[in-house]
């Protein structure tokens, strides 16, 4: 479904800027152009806006704030990142690296299941599916369906995506989460009363353990128990064990345009691992995130 949406948004720019063009362009041609540039790249102005909230957001987060310097880098980056993940992968590509179920000969034997955040699918994942398929070691990419529905309606899709690792590899797996999929492992952990002796170790990147600021501007169902301090993740907190923490390993940025202040991202008593000047997309396909995490998938 999200591949569906994210192609359809795709068509009505492409329409918008074939009309545009053609209006314009025989009459005023530099301000035909200009209005191109404002549509195939206006999502660049709402990641600026992001950053400008995020660095303001961030000025009394314990998290060292990140300097102005790197805030351009960080959204310069993103600006180059997000159409490869949200024009390509995800619309274009989100089966396009199947996962694997069998593992290569002397390839790591612990499997790795892929959890992706809000308005993505497993297409998302698919540079980490190429890298774990180039070893040989079982990995899923699940999907998140529906888009807008409730996270704890996801639990039911990561227990599956476990259970299947499992039975390829008779070892618990890791799970790597982007974004809200960090919730929604946790939401799994809750339905599954066995779920915590399931898994070998649960990898966050960027994700609003404590809510996120953005999440204020919308009242779709999962983005509302995504708010800080919200009565979902109350629920969620007051329902984890002492020392549940110290199953998650959690990757967090300075600049994180999304899930912010920086510090929501991280657990106490959790291996809390600092990257400074990444943005959220760009978090998950930074190369020390990569190889670290990739590296402790295989230990």
């Amino acid at each position: 479904m999200t591949a569906r949406l994210q192609r359809a948004l795709m068509a009505v720019l492409l329409a918008a800027l074939a009309a545009w063009l053609a209006w314009a362009l025989p009459r005023w041609p530099l301000l035909a152009a200009a209005g191109a540039l404002l549509i195939l790249f206006g999502y660049a102005a709402v990641l600026g806006a992001e950053c400008a909230l995020m660095h303001w957001a961030n000025r009394g987060d314990p998290a060292p704030r990140a300097s102005l310097a790197q805030v351009l880098r960080a959204w310069w980056g993103e600006a180059g990142m997000s159409p490869r993940v949200f024009y390509w992968r995800q619309p274009l590509r989100a089966n396009a690296v199947p996962d694997l179920l069998s593992p290569g000969p002397g390839a790591p034997q612990r499997g790795v299941v892929l959890v992706h955040g809000y308005l993505c699918n497993r297409g998302f994942w698919n540079p980490w599916l190429q890298a774990l398929r180039a070893r040989g070691q079982v990995c899923i990419a699940v999907n998140l369906e529906p888009p807008f529905g409730p996270i704890d309606g996801y639990a039911a899709t990561i227990d599956a995506a476990v259970r299947r690792a499992t039975a390829a590899t008779g070892l618990p797996p890791v799970l790597v989460c982007h974004s809200m999929g960090g919730l929604a492992a946790r939401a799994w952990l809750r339905a599954w009363p066995d779920a915590a002796a399931r898994v070998r170790r649960i990898v966050t990147i960027g994700a609003p353990h404590h809510g996120t600021w953005l999440a204020r501007f919308s009242g779709r169902e999962n983005v509302r128990q995504m708010r800080r301090r919200g009565p979902w993740l109350r629920a969620l907190r007051a329902h984890e064990p002492a020392g549940r923490a110290a199953l998650f390993t959690c990757w967090y940025s300075n600049c994180d345009n999304v899930v912010f202040p920086a510090s929501t991202a991280t657990l106490a008593g959790a291996d809390n691992r600092f990257i400074a000047g990444v943005a959220h997309v760009g978090m998950a396909f930074h190369p020390q995130v990569m190889r670290a995490v990739l590296d402790e998938c295989a230990a």
